[in-house]
């Protein structure tokens, strides 16, 4: 379906939810993800960066990741789980490159195709190595910079905002590394800070009041 920004969404009949905000696709990924988390990092310096995202979906994040890394000249190591991927024949439907100019969608398709559980050069200054496993049997052999927290909400996938798996994905973080997420859930964020997180929050997507992002110290 079409997200008010003109942008595609998925729906999960599985989860009953959305893969991205009905208000607008490409501005909350824009909004949560590059704007709080890869110019955040970008304006402290990082030329050199390696990101994880919880939930590949739609590839949308990566995407525009990557799109955004050439603007500003960095060097990015993509590392994401999904158990459940989106097939590559409704990855075709989706009209992202045409919203941020892209001229065809090789590159996006081409993040779709690359092999699982491999190491893909996307280009020479960015990298995808998507993992097709469960998140609980996932191991992060990198200390990452960013965490794009982009998995189904709380109601939908309860377990993957619980304190065991964020103490694991905050033991990842490089020191001074960040997670950031749409979502801004008063038990969440308790268990972020339980972790040992700081969070600042800030305002939302949309009609969101708030979102999070959380520093390691």
């Amino acid at each position: 379906m079409l997200s008010q920004d003109g942008s595609h969404t998925i729906y999960s009949e599985k989860y009953d939810a959305h893969y991205h905000s009905v208000y607008g696709a490409i501005d909350e990924s824009i909004h949560v993800f590059i704007s709080a988390g890869l110019y955040y990092k970008w304006r402290q310096g990082a030329r050199s960066i390696i990101i994880f995202e919880m939930g590949f979906g739609t590839g949308l994040n990566a995407y525009l990741t990557y799109l955004e890394g050439i603007k500003l000249g960095m060097n990015i190591h993509y590392i994401t789980v999904d158990s459940d991927p989106v097939s590559s024949h409704d990855a075709e439907k989706l009209n992202f490159h045409k919203l941020v100019g892209e001229d065809n969608n090789e590159v996006f398709l081409r993040m779709h195709s690359a092999e699982w559980n491999k190491e893909i050069a996307i280009s020479q200054n960015f990298s995808l190595a998507k993992q097709n496993i469960n998140v609980e049997e996932l191991s992060i052999d990198r200390s990452v910079d960013i965490i794009y927290y982009d998995a189904f909400a709380p109601t939908c996938q309860p377990e993957l905002w619980e304190v065991p798996l964020h103490q694991k994905f905050y033991n990842s973080l490089k020191s001074r590394g960040i997670l950031v997420t749409y979502c801004a859930q008063g038990q969440f964020k308790r268990n972020l800070k339980l972790v040992g997180y700081k969070l600042e929050l800030l305002n939302g997507p949309h009609r969101k009041r708030e979102m999070v992002r959380a520093l390691k110290a």
